[in-house]
């Protein structure tokens, strides 16, 4: 009888065969993550294409776009992904100290890119092109505001990140977190070189 007791009031023991959260598994889904967001920048590439020389007897690009701000704030973002590659080479180095320095200059690169974003709407909004004035700025804000809002969200989760490595230091999970928003960062630096390229260089210069 005492023995069927103390079997009954033992905690039960469960045997993995694996890992509960395995890391090739982790990588899969974000891969199949940023292939749907893919799929969310082509359809607004696809839509820009086929409004964006719709200006409704409104302003063209060539009378709204300053090329050489626009310039300014592509170089933010592209050198927001090398500070990050640093950051990633730090970390594999086990420096808690050089990746989170350069995880923080990486985010400063991302605000500034963010802020001169802000600004170019504040200012096209300010002279009367907003996105209700023709197709043409409906699609171009629609297509940059979703870039700003995608390099933003990162930022926040870079500065999450950044609070997880000071307080549990650069252990596998942080690493895999690490590489999965280097896989998000590079991403939106190839997103945005086709916005330069496609929405803003072909619009002035096409």
């Amino acid at each position: 009888m005492a023995n069927t007791t103390a079997s009954q009031t033992e905690a039960p023991v469960f045997y993995l065969k694996e890992e509960h959260h395995p890391q090739n598994g982790t990588m899969l889904g974000f891969w199949l993550y940023l292939m749907s967001d893919c799929l969310i920048f082509a359809i607004l590439f696809a839509t820009h294409g086929v409004l964006g020389r719709n200006y409704a007897a409104g302003p063209a690009p060539v009378d709204l776009f300053d090329l050489e701000l626009v310039a300014i704030n592509t170089s933010m973002l592209l050198f927001s992904s090398i500070t990050y590659g640093f950051a990633m080479l730090a970390m594999e180095k086990g420096s808690i100290k050089g990746t989170q320095t350069w995880l923080a200059i990486t985010g400063l690169f991302g605000i500034a890119f963010v802020g001169l974003e802000l600004y170019e709407f504040h200012h096209l909004w300010y002279i009367g092109a907003t996105p209700m004035r023709s197709g043409f700025l409906s699609s171009f804000y629609t297509l940059v505001a979703t870039h700003g809002l995608h390099v933003t969200f990162g930022i926040i989760w870079l500065v999450t990140l950044m609070v997880q490595v000071a307080k549990r230091g650069l252990i596998v999970e942080n690493k895999r977190r690490l590489m999965c928003l280097s896989l998000f960062w590079h991403f939106l630096d190839v997103i945005w070189i086709g916005v330069f390229s496609v929405v803003y260089l072909l619009g002035v210069l096409g």
